[in-house]
């Protein structure tokens, strides 16, 4: 059984074809919270891709959502996002 940390991470990476993609739950941080108590996770994302070039973060934001589909209304509650292009990726200790 793939966890949901697995299906975002494998959408997004068929998706979006990212050089970089990290995905983290942090959904035990929030038990008892009314988004958790529906089944709902709190995930936070970084991925860096060639897809997000001349795109406002409002628009890439927008495509994560749209690849992710049903999983936005259903396994995911709230989703941190930092999204970057190639040329815009921090060094490893900024993410």
């Amino acid at each position: 059984m793939t966890n949901r940390t697995d299906i975002i991470n494998n959408t997004l990476s068929e998706a979006l074809q990212p050089t970089f993609i990290q995905v983290l739950d942090d959904s035990q941080a929030h038990a008892g919270h009314e988004g958790a108590k529906s089944g709902g996770g709190h995930f936070y994302l970084t991925i860096v891709t060639n897809e997000f070039e001349g795109l406002s973060r409002i628009k890439r934001h927008q495509l994560i959502y749209k690849a992710l589909g049903d999983m936005m209304k259903h396994d995911i509650h709230a989703l941190s996002i930092k999204a970057f292009t190639p040329k815009e990726q921090p060094q490893p200790q900024e993410i």
